[in-house]
């Protein structure tokens, strides 16, 4: 076996990249497949699908096997109980009754049934090709050196077929190097992740979050893996554990990416196009076993890593212990056990901000009872009559607004604007922060210097491309589309978007019409209460219609950013989830975040004044309410934020529920008599959902973290929602990967990606929200310069923002309204001493903060000073265990030393065993 497949594997990489490539049949010493735990030797394959176009018994059925004696199957093994289950694909085959059934009702139809023969001659035909493609697919893995072994499952109706998949050692050698996985050298002593773990050892505070986990896997200073010097890693002995599951997995899918199923000219490739095409149903690696907890007791070292899963991290009563990251990343790659890292680590950063947020809340609700300008409104009986809001509209008194002036203290305080500078500190400390973080566990993870390497063509683009050039890179000929084509539909994309976000405020309008008809409406009831309330009746009811236009039209684009980023023919997997995000990002924003924007910076600014009104579309243009517009905000961003996190919580909850009694539910049917047996590992993982990535995920925190920064100074119990739905989150997203989800392949990650570049963007543009909300839209400046100019107590402060209406205004003379102006209706002189004490706090806000987070930049180094030694370490060691010529340099050496010792004599010293060996094993 070593020697034929040292020779496969010499050519593995042209059969793989040759694309009309035709495998030679092999003899029974060469690589081959196993059929209840026998040798299937390679010729049985071509017999195979013809049997299966033509419907007959299923695929390998003709094999003859060595032995008909089943082998006790223990875990993810093949028959044998020896060789390890790597994969499984599994495709669904039609019963031949049935198909013969339909061909000859069809064929009594006589004339009127030519057209159903012809569509069923196109169908066969289909089917055809896909078996053929599946037979040469199958041929091909078993040339690059996969062993094989096949399961049925079958009702009268429908045959599911189980094709189980594993790489032997030589494979797993071949593509480590290839792949440039790490290989062990010295082990360390595991890392303590949560700094506050060491921060409550130091204080000798006892910590309830953490919890030990049985099975935690070593660390070691690694170095990339090669097998010439395989001697010198650490366990090479024990083929059987040498190499994970989450690095075997990650080295099959690599082989079935890069196999061959069909012609070089279409670029015919890889199992992922497979599943497109329907030769595949599905194609994904084992869970280690079942999640559930065995009856009897156990030792917690025995459970399997999905138990150990299930019971110390996906259970809802841990939502306050430490996440087991390194059991994560063993388990299902760095890819997720990131952005589990990156959420927990979100999550703890929320809670001082959720602290000093409640705690601003708190101040404003005792120091509303000692608002000057709110009492000045209460008590004023009908000393403010204000002007009418519509044009059928009543005059009416301010102090008919108490209460919401009370309520809107707790919005717009002092203590607001010092949350609102907190947070910004905040946002850019917590991303600082998290680079230091990231940077730790991509090295103790060995993802530090991980680069992907040139990626292969998606499935998508290799079949739709129009032409093959060579890869610059690899010289291989490859799909290709014309940049210039790209570019051009990439242009009309971006002019479809264009004409999406104009969509979205239109619909905008629309909500901006609605309050303001619901308040009108409201305010003709002629009951006292719903007249003093209808700006908030209206504020929230439009708010829930806003919530229900954002979520449909977020499902719309989604949609319609899929389909557009397809169409652009984007060359890899990278450049495609890049364009996707960025579509899907720009478009999101601008439909949860433009009502908020709007209320914020828009709301109340085109008035005008008596007998001069702004009007839209013949309707006035609306004015914040008697609390200021900043309630209303806190308004909207309650209902549109928490409203969106619950309806995403239920969503995610349900939704893999249905997915998987569906799945269950088919299977059931297939399995009939047979549902009694005892269930295979491959048969419940078909049973389970298909994994749906991280993109939802990542897109909803993000999301969140613009709500929680950019109109933080209107809401700052933003952060406690946002603490209390992630903790809710972390859970429901660890049951849906551990128990819900069907095995991801391991991916490698050194980074969260480009969204770490989005969290910076909106960090830095809360900073300038942060500063025009306090300045243009919060009454804190205009009460700090009345203060400095008038009254420190704001005693009159009411009476002063009131401006009588112009004397033209015959309908309702000497009434009120909310503006610095004047008699004739022009900008008073405080006014505009306002606006530059506006502009000054703006300037002089974004400059200290911007330049306070400059320094936290340069303070803060990105790689912390005890990980650079460890990576100096790593590189020593593994500038030791590589290097080619150490051993012939030694050995030279001490030859040398001992020929000068011992002058003229001629016997040599040996070397290797002598006093001093000729190379020093590296300390474990």
């Amino acid at each position: 076996m070593s020697r034929k497949g040292s020779e496969l594997l010499k050519g593995d990489r042209e059969v793989l990249l040759d694309l009309d490539y035709v495998a030679e049949e092999h003899s029974a010493d060469g690589y081959g497949s196993l059929q209840n735990g026998s040798f299937i030797p390679a010729r049985c394959f071509a017999a195979a699908d013809v049997d299966e176009v033509a419907d007959d018994d299923p695929m390998y059925s003709r094999c003859n096997t060595r032995s008909n004696q089943p082998v006790a199957q223990l875990g993810n093994y093949f028959r044998d109980g020896r060789t390890k289950i790597d994969f499984v694909l599994v495709w669904e085959i039609r019963s031949r009754r049935k198909k013969r059934g339909k061909a000859k009702s069809q064929g009594n139809a006589g004339e009127g049934g030519a057209a159903p023969a012809e569509e069923n001659n196109r169908s066969e035909r289909r089917k055809a090709q896909l078996a053929q493609w599946r037979q040469k697919f199958v041929h091909n893995l078993e040339s690059a050196g996969l062993l094989m072994e096949k399961e049925e499952t079958a009702n009268e109706k429908k045959t599911i077929h189980f094709l189980k998949l594993s790489a032997p050692w030589d494979v797993l050698l071949y593509y480590a190097e290839e792949l440039c996985l790490r290989a062990p050298l010295q082990a360390q002593p595991n890392l303590d992740l949560n700094t506050s773990a060491r921060v409550l050892k130091r204080l000798c505070i006892p910590n309830v979050m953490m919890e030990s986990v049985p099975n935690r896997p070593l660390d070691y200073y690694t170095c990339a893996f090669r097998k010439s010097k395989m001697n010198r890693f650490l366990g090479c002995n024990d083929q059987q554990s040498y190499f994970t599951n989450a690095q075997r997995h990650r080295v099959v899918y690599e082989i079935l990416a890069r196999t061959v199923y069909g012609k070089r000219k279409r670029a015919e490739v890889g199992v992922d196009r497979l599943v497109n095409e329907g030769v595949y149903t599905a194609a994904f690696p084992l869970h280690e076993g079942p999640f559930q907890l065995p009856k009897y007791e156990i030792c917690p070292d025995e459970l399997n890593q999905r138990q150990i899963l299930y019971h110390y991290w996906a259970r809802w009563w841990k939502w306050y212990k430490y996440q087991p990251l390194d059991h994560i990343r063993e388990y299902f790659g760095e890819k997720i056990a990131l952005y589990f890292a990156w959420l927990g680590f979100y999550t703890a950063w929320l809670l001082p901000a959720a602290v000093v947020g409640t705690l601003v809340f708190v101040s404003g609700v005792m120091s509303m009872g000692s608002n000057a300008p709110a009492k000045d409104i209460c008590i004023s009986e009908a000393s403010y009559l204000m002007c009418p809001l519509c044009n059928t509209c009543k005059a009416w008194n301010m102090s008919d607004t108490c209460t919401m002036a009370k309520l809107g203290y707790l919005f717009d305080h002092p203590g607001t604007v010092l949350f609102s500078v907190f947070m910004s500190f905040w946002a850019v400390t917590f991303l600082e922060y998290w680079k230091r973080k990231m940077a730790t566990l991509s090295h103790h993870w060995d993802c530090m210097d991980f680069h992907e390497e040139e990626e292969r063509p998606r499935p998508e683009f290799a079949a739709t491309a129009p032409t093959m050039q060579p890869n610059p890179v690899t010289g291989v000929k490859e799909p290709y589309f014309p940049e210039k084509t790209r570019l051009s539909r990439m242009f009309t994309g971006s002019m479809i978007i264009i004409m999406m976000l104009c969509v979205v405020m239109i619909f905008l309008v629309t909500v901006v019409m609605c309050r303001g008809i619901i308040s009108m409406m409201l305010f003709h009831t002629g009951s006292p209460v719903l007249r003093t309330e209808a700006g908030t009746i209206a504020n929230i009811s439009s708010s829930i219609v806003n919530l229900g236009l954002i979520l449909l039209m977020g499902r719309v684009y989604t949609a319609l950013a899929e389909q557009l980023t397809k169409w652009e023919m984007h060359r890899t997997q990278t450049q495609y989830d890049n364009a996707f995000i960025f579509k899907v990002f720009i478009f999101q924003f601008v439909n949860f975040y433009s009502s908020p924007f709007y209320v914020a910076f828009f709301k109340g600014r085109f008035v005008g004044y008596p007998s001069n009104y702004g009007t839209l579309f013949g309707m006035r243009n609306e004015d914040c309410g008697p609390g200021g517009c900043l309630i209303e905000l806190a308004e909207q961003l309650f209902i549109i934020m928490v409203g969106k996190q619950v309806i995403n919580n239920i969503q995610e909850f349900i939704i893999p529920k249905v997915k998987a009694w569906h799945q269950k539910r088919t299977l059931a049917k297939v399995l009939g008599d047979n549902a009694s047996r005892e269930p295979r590992r491959w048969e419940e993982d078909y049973k389970l959902v298909e994994c749906e990535g991280l993109f939802e995920e990542y897109l909803e925190m993000v999301l969140q973290f613009g709500f929680i920064t950019i109109f933080v100074a209107a809401f700052p119990l933003a952060p406690l929602f946002a603490l209390l739905n992630n903790w809710v989150e972390i859970r429901l997203d660890a049951h849906k990967f551990a128990c819900e989800y069907r095995r991801p392949v391991a991916e490698r990650a050194q980074n969260i990606g480009v969204w770490f570049n989005i969290l910076e963007a909106l960090s830095h543009l809360s900073v300038i929200a942060n500063a025009f909300l306090i300045a243009f839209t919060s009454d804190f400046l205009p009460r700090l310069l009345y203060q400095y100019k008038f009254d420190n107590d704001l005693n009159g402060y009411v009476n002063f923002t009131l401006a009588y209406a112009p004397r033209n205004y015959t309908e309702n003379p000497m009434c009120r309204y909310k503006a610095f102006r004047d008699n004739n209706g022009d900008y008073s002189l405080f006014y505009w001493e306002l606006v530059g004490v506006r502009l000054g706090f703006i300037i002089a806000f974004e400059h200290v903060v911007f330049f306070v987070l400059r320094a936290i930049d340069w303070i803060v180094p990105d790689v912390p000073e005890s990980l650079e030694l460890k990576i100096k370490r790593e590189r020593y060691l593994a500038k030791q265990a590589l290097a080619e010529n150490q051993e012939a340099l030694l050995v030279s050496r001490g030859r040398g030393v001992a020929h000068a010792a011992t002058p003229g004599t001629s016997s040599p010293v040996n070397v290797a065993g002598g006093g001093q060996p000729a190379t020093r094993p590296l300390q474990t």
